[in-house]
């Protein structure tokens, strides 16, 4: 389906009602269109992790395009707004777009760390506060499932492939599709959700639920017995063939025929027959030991007489580690005995309420799953609900704004800041300076003096041997000026950024903070602004 992202955007009124009380506040005051800058971070990375993958950027720049507030719009505020709020209000509503907006940004992705800025936008006070709401929205829990996701890829490692099993458990179908686009950015290989599949183009995968074995009691429900194999082959009776091949596999295994279900056989065979090339069978409906993996091995071997390969099977209920061990051992059995070295190679799907601490268990453990399939704990990113980002004032007609607080953390710093990114010499990532928009970029080879944010105001000094500018302008005054790249290049973006921190950064249990410096100027700016 060739849908725009433009065109699949809610309307205006996706925000606050705050912010339309603030409108009329501000356009009553003479202030609607002072010239504002925001910035949009987080205060803490989520999961307790040490950053966070950058995501939701495409929504925005559709958002900030399609801004518009329409006669419909008008009429429903309206009927909220007090009676005496002038009909030159809802003319200047009417006139809003953002043909007057700059949105600067880190290209989704990118792994960003407290306190610098995902966005920074400008222009007036009025609109920007109105966009305040919606532009969270978006990269809120983009972000947090996206970050989510690659924690799953460092969890599992490179190797084993990482499959999204979410929908059912989603917040709502739009939770879904999100879910879906945003943990394929952050390392996921493929989604069972179709709709997701042919709006975003992620990769689609998935195997059979417990219902379709179940919907099986015995051979005699299978409506043929014959498989007529792909590209001009023979048609044979597979479930015969299957049936010889059982007892071998039982013998060889040292199992019991008897303990062998039928109504599983017939399932297995049935499936088979519609999925000759692509077999990958759900093996724990009764019992993985005795039932299943007998069966799976008896119709994948009555295919491999017809030239044909199964896929694997999926494993979701029990000790997942163990059970992996014991059917890969089976696997390898069947492919020495049977003179078969792909069938030792068949692959292993495991996906029982599977999450971050289970696959590093596993880890530990031992196990031979070759692909987790992932849906409640990656979705509704049940360890961290929010990422809790923020969208503060900065700036306003050119003098420098903050929020002072008695919690310190909550504290903003002032100013229009361009973020950069210092590497060493072995090309590692080494620290992210925030440095005010007019102030020349840091350069490769040259001193930096700076303050860490922490401990908060410790001063650094550092020479980096390259330099890289974190944000990049992607709307401007009307025009979307900087390419929104493709999902698999974001992908392989993400992948690249994460690559680029010490191994001390992304520690699962314990990360080392990334360091987060200020230029000396942003830190006497704050200073200045703190005393009385």
């Amino acid at each position: 389906m060739a849908t725009s992202r433009r065109s699949m955007m809610p309307g205006a009124l996706l925000t606050d009602f705050y912010q339309f009380t603030m409108a009329y506040a501000l356009w009553r005051a003479g202030r609607a269109c002072a010239r504002a800058c925001f910035e949009a971070s987080f205060r803490r990375a989520p999961f307790g992790g040490g950053g966070a993958l950058s995501a939701g950027l495409a929504d925005c720049v559709a958002f900030v395009q399609g801004f518009r507030i329409d006669a419909e719009d008008i009429d429903f505020l309206r009927a909220h707004l007090p009676d005496y709020v002038s009909d030159e209000f809802y003319a200047f509503l009417s006139g809003l777009d953002a043909s007057d907006v700059v949105l600067h940004a880190l290209q989704e992705g990118t792994v960003a760390f407290p306190q610098v800025p995902l966005l920074r936008v400008d222009g007036p006070l009025c609109l920007l506060q109105l966009l305040e709401t919606p532009l969270l929205n978006f990269i809120n829990y983009a972000s947090l499932v996206a970050t989510n996701a690659a924690r799953f890829r460092l969890a599992a490692g490179s190797r084993v492939e990482l499959m999204e099993l979410g929908l059912r458990r989603a917040q709502g179908p739009n939770g879904a599709l999100s879910a879906s686009r945003y943990a394929y950015l952050g390392g996921f290989d493929a989604t069972s959700n179709v709709l997701a599949a042919q709006v975003h183009g992620v990769p689609l995968a998935g195997t059979q639920a417990h219902s379709y074995i179940t919907a099986f009691s015995g051979l005699h429900d299978l409506t043929t017995r014959e498989l007529a194999v792909p590209d001009g082959g023979p048609t044979v009776d597979l479930l015969a063939l299957s049936l010889e091949w059982r007892p071998r596999v039982c013998s060889l295994l040292g199992r019991a025929e008897r303990d062998a279900r039928d109504g599983e056989l017939a399932a297995f065979v049935s499936y088979a027959q519609a999925f000759p090339r692509r077999l990958l069978l759900l093996v724990d409906t009764y019992s993985v030991h005795g039932s299943g993996t007998v069966n799976f091995c008896a119709v994948a071997l009555a295919l491999a007489t017809l030239g044909l390969r199964a896929v694997g099977v999926r494993l979701d209920s029990g000790d997942l580690a163990r059970q992996s061990l014991e059917v890969r051992a089976a696997f390898r059995c069947c492919a020495q005995s049977f003179e078969l070295p792909w069938f030792s190679e068949l692959k292993i799907v495991a996906s029982n309420d599977v999450n971050e601490e289970k696959i590093l268990a596993y880890n530990k453990q031992g196990h031979a799953i070759d692909c987790f399939g992932v849906g409640t704990a990656l979705v509704t990113c049940e360890r961290q609900p929010s990422l809790g980002c923020i969208y503060k004032l900065v700036e306003l007609d050119g003098v420098p704004r903050c929020k002072l607080t008695e919690d310190e953390e909550k504290t903003t710093l002032p100013g229009r800041k361009a973020p950069y990114r210092l590497y060493g010499d072995d090309g590692r990532a080494v620290l992210d300076v925030l440095l005010g928009v007019e102030e020349l970029a840091p350069r490769a080879g040259q001193l930096l003096p700076c303050r860490l944010l922490r401990p908060l105001g410790e001063q650094s000094l550092v020479r980096p041997s390259r330099v890289a500018p974190l944000h990049t302008t992607f709307w401007d005054r009307g025009r979307v000026c900087s390419p929104l790249l493709p999902l698999k290049e974001l992908r392989a973006m993400s992948a690249a950024s994460l690559g680029e921190l010490g191994a001390e950064h992304k520690d699962l249990e314990a990360p080392t903070p990334y360091p987060v410096a200020v230029s000396e100027k942003i830190w006497a700016l704050l200073e200045e602004m703190r005393r009385p």
